[in-house]
């Protein structure tokens, strides 16, 4: 018997809590999904799902009894969120499908389990855990997840058919738990139906492109996803740019203790071109962050391996550092990747490097004069000021900001003479 009791998130005392709330005078709950599966495979869990056989009403009739804080985060659909010191736990009714259109669902609520497991994506997220932490399951989950085999539960075309995300979520989960070569029935599914992603939210594409690009090692799923003509429908700007830079990247990341961070792994697979990543941020409806940083680093210019610490710091100036580091973390992942055997790509890592921990460290220096001092000086209020003190700002640039305030006020005085 397969069994998750005596794992520490299981035993935990809230959680017990509510599984004896829903499990008493006839009812029955289990919890359900990404909990079961990461505790089967040895990974950390987050947040725990539960699913239980009473209506949503009841939940709240039965935790309000106990004196247990409830939400209805979505009660129309079965959902209701039960708080204990400050932890939730999503409880949602058992549901059966009624309607579906590539989007959305209307569901009715059900005492089925089977019902409840067939309709859900995936069979590694259709797991479910008893109360007494019994291994529950209905599709053939656990075969699955012992060969790290990504599949959808019963016909693929169908699964995909009720809601479209999951051509997405078949690749994101194959990036962080799949092994070997991506279930056949479930590729072929995702490629029949790649234009229907073009029908969901942004948000909802973004959000799963970001989880994806997450993974430890998301290479192999966007392979995959490149392969059949997925990777194109949700971002074209990789079409004729390619992801040859991806296993680089990830390859230096592990090597270099680089936080798996998914914006500049996007930014391997697209070109640095300003104007074709504002329309992308814009399409995806990327945060206002998430968008500055692609333009930061489009901005920044290629950076030469051999350039002195003064004019990389006059670089630095001129440019966010956030998107110069990402300039230079690309660059070193292809050093690296050369690196083995060819002494020049060695030393033009080594040299990529100390530049990366020179941006690490760099601090911009504030120009020590403003508006107020050329109006000070006599330069009458107009573009005037702004050409004055561009000037001297960039004397004081390539001074390398040697010039202290007095001598730069000294100047300006002599400047704003007629």
């Amino acid at each position: 018997m397969t069994s998750v009791a005596g794992e520490a998130w299981f035993r935990d005392e809230a959680l017990q809590r509510v599984l004896s709330l829903l499990n008493a005078d006839g009812g029955e709950g289990r919890v359900v999904g990404g909990a079961v599966r990461n505790s089967l495979m040895e990974l950390p869990v987050a947040d725990i799902d539960i699913a239980t056989t009473l209506l949503p009403e009841a939940v709240v009739e039965r935790a309000g009894a106990a004196g247990i804080k409830a939400v209805p985060t979505g009660i129309a659909h079965g959902t209701v969120t039960l708080v204990i010191d400050g932890k939730p736990f999503e409880i949602t009714t058992l549901r059966r499908d009624v309607e579906t259109d590539g989007r959305r669902a209307v569901v009715a609520f059900s005492e089925d389990w089977q019902a409840d497991a067939e309709r859900r994506d995936l069979t590694i997220n259709a797991l479910y855990a008893a109360a007494n932490g019994e291994v529950v399951d209905l599709v053939g989950g656990l075969a699955d997840l012992e060969r790290r085999n990504i599949r959808f539960i019963g016909d693929a075309a169908t699964r995909i058919a009720e809601d479209h995300l999951r051509i997405l979520r078949f690749f994101r989960f194959f990036a962080h738990y799949g092994n070997g070569r991506p279930d056949a029935d479930g590729l072929r599914a995702c490629a029949a139906a790649r234009t229907k992603i073009a029908t969901l939210s942004a948000e909802r594409v973004w959000s799963e492109m970001k989880k994806l690009l997450s993974a430890r090692d998301p290479g192999r799923a966007l392979l995959w996803m490149r392969q059949v003509g997925v990777l194109t429908e949700v971002l074209p700007e990789t079409e004729k740019w390619g992801i040859d830079a991806v296993p680089a990247l990830i390859a230096a990341e592990q090597a270099l203790g680089w936080a798996a961070d998914p914006l500049l792994r996007l930014a391997a697979i697209v070109p640095p071109d300003a104007a074709r990543l504002a329309k992308l941020a814009e399409r995806l409806r990327l945060s206002k962050a998430e968008a500055a940083s692609l333009q930061a680093w489009a901005n920044a210019p290629v950076i030469k391996d051999d350039i002195s610490e003064a004019a990389f710091d006059r670089l630095l100036y001129r440019h966010d550092p956030s998107g110069v580091a990402v300039r230079l973390k690309l660059a070193l992942a292809t050093a690296r990747a050369k690196a083995e055997g060819d002494f020049e790509e060695m030393a033009r890592t080594a040299r990529l490097g100390k530049l990366l921990e020179r941006v690490a460290k760099w601090k911009k220096p504030a120009f020590p004069l403003s508006g107020a001092d050329a109006l000070a000086a006599g330069v009458n209020a107009g573009p005037r000021v702004g050409e004055l003190l561009g000037k001297l700002e960039q004397e004081w640039l390539e001074g390398n900001f040697a010039d202290d305030r007095a001598s730069l006020l000294a100047r300006l005085t002599n400047l704003a003479k007629p």
